[in-house]
């Protein structure tokens, strides 16, 4: 289960056991000491919607700012059914885990049911999470861009400043309405990421000058040392 209540399918339907796969994952919050690993059972996009078989928490995550710690899921299926699943940080390497036996514990029926009922409400599913996933991007852009904000913001007049400001806060106030629809938040998202986009712009053009002012002592620097040319990807 992923921020806003989402599966993240790690072992798809039908996989030959027995089975190992990971995925990495991170924090939702700066400073964020735990995370809670919930194990589920279901073909839906939603936590909510399938079995729960178990959940763990990986606790004293070093403090860091969201995003940064990279927590590694493990899950390990033998060949007798019994799901292992570990989670690492993969900075400190300390680690968390959880055996579930019997992990099905559904009937053939019953899979054909979950199968049925995910295939039932695909549409539906699909439009929840194509909200939530905005609404995630929603509330990156607005994270990012007030830390550029606090980083950067001397380079800016007040007037500027006072734009993306505004640009932040129609965006946090729309994802407080549970009535906003995706296209809505896209909008405002496209205003916030283009005034983003100009004060980036504004700082790479004042670096830009300062290091023209600088350029005859610049030049010779590069006629005395090596250069070496490099692709950065």
């Amino acid at each position: 289960e992923t921020l806003g209540g989402v599966t993240t399918k790690v072992i798809e339907k039908g996989t030959t056991i027995p089975a190992k796969k990971s995925q990495v994952f991170s924090t939702a919050e700066d400073n964020q000491p735990a995370v809670s690993i919930h194990v589920l059972q279901g073909e839906r996009e939603f936590a909510k919607d399938n079995k729960s078989l178990g959940m763990f928490e990986l606790r004293d995550i070093p403090a860091a700012p969201r995003g940064v710690p990279q927590i590694e899921v493990t899950f390990d299926i033998d060949a007798n059914g019994i799901l292992t699943v570990s989670a690492q940080d993969k900075g400190t390497g300390k680690s968390q885990e959880i055996k579930i036996t019997g992990s099905s514990g559904l009937s053939d029926e019953e899979i054909e049911k979950m199968v049925h009922d995910a295939e039932a409400h695909k549409a539906e599913d699909e439009t929840r999470k194509a909200l939530v996933e905005v609404k995630n991007q929603a509330d990156a852009l607005i994270h990012q861009t007030k830390k550029s904000l606090t980083d950067l913001g001397d380079n800016f007049d007040a007037g500027e400043k006072a734009g993306i400001e505004a640009a932040i806060a129609e965006l946090e106030t729309l994802l407080k309405d549970d009535s906003a629809t995706k296209e809505q938040i896209e909008e405002k998202v496209k205003t916030l990421t283009e005034k983003s986009h100009k004060l980036a712009e504004a700082v790479y053009a004042k670096e830009q000058g300062q290091q023209a002012g600088g350029g005859t002592e610049g030049a010779k620097k590069a006629d005395d040392d090596d250069v070496i040319d490099a692709e950065v990807e």
